[in-house]
């Protein structure tokens, strides 16, 4: 949900804090029983319907702690979720972009957003290296090579939604005077949002750059986290802070300090069930 009451439209704005929270915005973890995009697609126009201001599925591409475990592509689901849905807004929290090419970032992206009339955001991240998740499919799993991935793939990625030709050589990417049509829906881009654990410099540095932050703190660390990024910033007008929390967990002591949306995280095993009874108990 907004937990600063604004409508969720396509049009990205942010809107300043007024009324109170209407409902919680789901955050799907495609797995099991959601590993389905006809299925996440159905309970996302349910969500619709009943007034919730998003829908935002976990990426991953295996969850190797749990064998047998089905995982759905969130990419390819959240096309299916955009072509069912009209108002709310949709995106991935988060994608590690280490282990995604970012011209396929970048493509997948415009044309959900164009498939959404401008309603993609794009949570991204370092990712982690849970039970092999990285490291057994040969992926980077030194954090700070993906701390440096991470950096440059965003450059590459803002760089070809331009739609200008793009010449750029990084430590890991490169793009030899290449042109990317068509330009996302939204304007200047699609939002960003950044994912940050603690009050390390170089995340939240990262974070001000962009459109949002997605922290995993208290609520204290919350408004240390958001002093920083206000300083670097000059000001957080246009600023979204995307807090998650368990299903039931109370989302005012996070607006108190400076959280405009409010993300319920489901479990990593949740059944389809589950997720329906908490869309009709929002209405």
């Amino acid at each position: 949900m907004r937990l600063d009451g604004a409508a969720a439209l396509p049009d990205p704005r942010h809107v300043p804090h007024q009324g109170r929270p209407r409902c919680a915005t789901p955050c799907i973890p495609p797995f099991g029983e959601l590993a389905d995009p006809g299925v996440l697609a159905e309970l996302a126009a349910k969500a619709e319907t009943a007034g919730f201001d998003g829908v935002f599925l976990w990426d991953h591409v295996v969850r190797p702690l749990r064998p047998g475990l089905a995982v759905c592509d969130p990419w390819i689901a959240l096309a299916a979720i955009a072509a069912r849905t009209e108002r709310i807004r949709i995106g991935t929290r988060i994608t590690p972009l280490s282990r995604r090419r970012p011209h396929d970032v970048a493509r997948q992206a415009v044309a959900i957003d164009q498939l959404s009339s401008g309603r993609l955001i794009l949570g991204v991240g370092l990712g982690a290296d849970n039970g092999g998740e990285l490291s057994k499919l040969g992926e980077v799993d030194d954090a700070r090579s993906r701390a440096e991935m991470l950096d440059e793939a965003l450059d590459v990625i803002c760089r070809l939604w331009i739609g200008e030709p793009v010449t750029y050589q990084g430590n890991h990417y490169r793009v030899e005077g290449l042109q990317f049509l068509p330009r996302p829906v939204q304007r200047p881009r699609i939002p960003i949002w950044v994912a940050a654990q603690s009050v390390r410099q170089r995340p939240l540095r990262r974070a001000a750059r962009f459109d949002g932050v997605c922290p995993e703190t208290t609520p204290d660390g919350l408004r240390e986290m958001l002093r920083s990024i206000e300083r670097r910033r000059g000001g957080l007008r246009d600023y979204d802070v995307a807090v998650g929390g368990a299903p039931g967990d109370d989302p005012t002591p996070f607006r108190e300090a400076g959280a405009t949306w409010w993300l319920v995280q489901f479990p990593e095993l949740t059944a389809v069930r589950e997720v329906t009874a908490a869309i009709e108990r929002s209405r």
